[in-house]
């Protein structure tokens, strides 16, 4: 039997979860691949708004002060405009160069080993009684890498607690909640940032067509969400979920004998000393030229985070950098590589791993495309706005509703970046409208996002957890790990949107250039 057919088949012991567990597996796969649901979406526009374009509306366009008026986009002309743009579209796609290029230098940091030796190094040097807070901020950390937490951080928590002599299912289980279920906490930038920004500024745009979203406008709440979602692992792991471990999940075997964490070679020390000391040049660089008030990096008004700024323009081909620099360093010192041609390998595996997404892409930019040119997101947005404006529910009920709509969607769509680019024409305008800014909504939306990460089934990474798990209990399914990861799902919801509230009513800054 193979390891995907295991983690469908051992589903453990039967619990109250299993019938609404079950059910969201069956309604998810047969929801069609991302891919066709944007391509079935792009169809569904095209007929609604060869429906809709006949229709005289009274709502008003903010931009113009005239009546709403839905293009049709199967008409000949549109059509026509439609195939002409088609590459322009795809290749001007504002996510797909940001996370491209963001790629090619987290790529050449992971091929050379300078992500991994750090990361090893981190929790090698930690304190016995602080290895869970370790492992989160590690876990939080890796976001910087992409999806290098799933497949390094995750088996790392189990070799980690089980040299440490704790149960590895209960260090395997809170690497997956910092890695998965706090994917949008982070004290630094990330590939994510700039990716939901390019999605949330479209959406900004419906609107306000001169509006601009700085890639790192919820910067410090997710700096101070990886704060909550560090305590809370920390207490959930060590107070009730390794406790339970330690009582009902027996190991498998000799725990003498399970796998020890490779130590760092003296070799891979010194590559990654010679790393951090480039990383701290490049920043003491960045820092100096950025201090003159005649600076290049700063915008006409002398300011450093303004969206004119050129700093915030170059915040992606700075994070390609601060990763690629290192890396290269760390190679050649620790031996990793040998010539340049180690290093445009490592930018290939990464780029390798892209197919899906460039087919994704592809897609959404096609269906974002046809719904702007629309105007059926404005229609939405100036009716939904209304409706709510009927209602007169708090500010905060209705963010409320947002995390709660985009956690409830994320049990069925994996990915962030799906999802958004389905939500983000929709609900930005739509609170703009109600004076939410675009900032705010996207926060709400990453924290819905992530928090029901874990207990999908259909997270892509999620039956590779289980393989994680089965390494020291063969038992353990689908069905167990979700029941583990539940608490955790609950508690990150809850807290974290309590959280944004009190940043919202406290105004406390979001992040660069953000408002509420």
């Amino acid at each position: 039997m193979t390891d995907a057919n295991r983690c469908q088949s051992s589903l453990g012991p039967q619990s109250r979860l299993d019938p609404f567990l079950n059910w969201i597996e069956r309604v998810g796969n047969r929801l069609p691949d991302p891919a066709v649901l944007f391509l079935l979406t792009l169809i569904m526009t095209w007929v609604g708004s060869a429906a809709l374009s006949t229709v005289e509306f009274t709502d008003i366009d903010p931009r113009t002060q005239k009546p709403i008026q839905v293009q049709n986009q199967l008409s000949g002309t549109q059509l026509v405009a439609f195939l002409t743009d088609m590459v322009k579209t795809f290749t001007g796609f504002h996510p797909l160069g940001v996370v491209l290029v963001a790629l090619l230098g987290v790529g050449v940091a992971e091929h050379t080993g300078f992500i991994p030796a750090l990361i090893k190094g981190l929790l090698k040097l930690t304190p016995s009684r602080l290895i869970t807070p370790m492992l989160l901020l590690v876990a939080i950390i890796s976001h910087s890498a992409g999806d290098t937490g799933y497949v390094l951080v995750i088996p790392l928590g189990g070799v980690i607690f089980a040299t440490s002599g704790r149960h590895p299912v209960a260090g395997i289980v809170a690497a997956f909640a910092g890695v998965s279920g706090g994917f949008s906490a982070n004290f630094l930038p990330s590939g994510l940032d700039p990716l939901l920004q390019g999605l949330t500024q479209t959406g900004a745009q419906i609107i306000d067509p001169q509006r601009q979203v700085n890639p790192l406008c919820n910067l410090y709440f997710t700096a101070a969400s990886s704060l909550l979602i560090i305590a809370l692992g920390w207490y959930i792991t060590d107070r009730i979920i390794e406790p339970r471990l330690l009582q009902t999940v027996k190991l498998d075997g000799d725990p003498a004998q399970l796998p020890a964490m490779e130590p760092l070679t003296r070799s891979e020390i010194r590559g990654m000393f010679a790393g951090l000391a480039a990383l701290l040049l490049c920043g003491g660089l960045l820092t100096l030229a950025c201090l003159p008030e005649d600076s290049a990096f700063r915008s006409k008004s002398g300011e450093l985070g303004g969206h004119d700024a050129p700093l915030m323009q170059a915040i992606v081909p700075l994070i390609f950098l601060f990763f690629l620099i290192p890396g290269v360093v760390h190679g050649y010192v620790s031996g990793s590589v040998t010539s340049h041609r180690d290093i445009i390998q490592g930018m290939s595996k990464s780029m390798s791993t892209m197919g899906y997404y460039l087919v994704l892409v592809f897609f959404a930019a096609l269906f974002i495309y046809a719904f702007n040119k629309s105007n059926l997101g404005l229609l939405l947005a100036v009716k939904g706005a209304g409706w709510l404006q009927s209602l007169q529910l708090p500010g905060s009920i209705t963010i409320v509703g947002i995390i709660l709509l985009s956690a409830t969607v994320n049990l069925l769509i994996g990915s962030a970046s799906a999802k958004w680019a389905l939500l983000a024409p929709i609900f930005v305008p739509m609170l703009m409208q109600l004076d939410i800014s675009p900032e705010l909504t996207q926060a709400a939306y990453r924290v819905g996002d992530s928090s029901t990460n874990i207990i999908t089934p259909l997270m892509p990474y999620f039956p590779l957890i289980v393989v994680y798990c089965q390494r020291y209990v063969a038992t353990i399914g689908i069905g167990n790990l979700v029941s583990y990861m539940l608490l955790y799902s609950l508690l990150f919801l809850v807290a974290w949107t309590l959280l944004l509230i009190i940043y919202w009513q406290s105004d406390l800054p979001l992040g660069i250039g953000a408002t509420y």
